[in-house]
């Protein structure tokens, strides 16, 4: 899967869609305002980075997880090759969702390329997602309610491609909710309702630090692709390392 392609929706991004109870967006509304700081906060995160290893690309968000979303993909590249590709979405919705604990949520996508004996290892899903929480958990003030699925990919040729090798991969698909550092507290959304789990509204996007789940996010996808971020357990490749 290249990184412009949709990935299916991990637990805990459901559509408001799916029951018909999506919220409109309204433009020039405070909750319009909310999400364009939270875009240029988030977009910041990423130019900030400047890992020589990661290639960006703006890409379309999904329209039916949320009244408000954009989306990143990143390709991380070795030796010239592309090995490992993601997608990270961050999603707005002013009047919160069922399993958000709150008003923002972040879905990621992350798929590389691993040798055969790697995609075998019984540890691969515990290790694939300790990628991810060990990124956050180095990087952002606070998440709430992670979720996600770990999955091996063997991919086999028949017909006119019998004769290629079979490859194997690795696929993470996750979603979380960015808090403030006190995540017991709610702080006011964006109709001045308090949001539970600390997740923020209007006056709070500094607070949530949406670069630093950006970088969380670069993290694992770097760790997966065989590099090794601070605080991360890369995969080991044959010949590298």
């Amino acid at each position: 899967m290249t990184p412009g392609e949709v990935a299916r929706v991990p637990a805990g991004a459901e559509t408001k869609a799916d029951t018909g109870t999506r919220a409109a967006r309204v433009p020039g509304s405070s909750a319009e305002e909310t999400f364009t700081a939270a875009v240029a906060a988030f977009m910041a995160g990423r130019d900030a980075l400047g890992q020589p290893n990661l290639v960006f690309e703006d890409v379309p968000a999904p329209k039916r997880l949320a009244p408000y979303a954009t989306a990143v993909a990143a390709t991380v590249q070795r030796d010239d090759a592309d090995v490992a590709w993601g997608r990270l979405v961050l999603l707005y919705d002013p009047d919160g969702q069922q399993g958000w604990d709150g008003f923002f949520r972040l879905v990621a996508y992350v798929r590389a390329d691993v040798e055969p004996e790697i995609a075998a290892d019984p540890l691969l899903g515990e290790v694939g997602w300790s990628w991810l929480s060990e990124a956050l958990d180095a990087r952002v003030p606070g998440y709430a309610v992670p979720s996600g699925t770990v999955t091996r990919v063997i991919t086999e040729g028949f017909g006119a491609k019998r004769d290629e090798l079979p490859l194997t991969g690795f696929e993470l698909r996750a979603s979380w909710s960015p808090t403030t550092p006190d995540g017991s507290k709610g702080p006011k959304g964006p109709k001045g309702l308090k949001g539970p789990g600390g997740s923020a509204g209007n006056d709070d996007l500094d607070a949530l630090d949406l670069p630093a789940h950006i970088a969380a996010w670069c993290d694992c996808l770097s760790a997966a692709a065989g590099l090794e971020p601070p605080g991360t357990r890369a995969l080991r490749y044959s010949g590298h390392g």
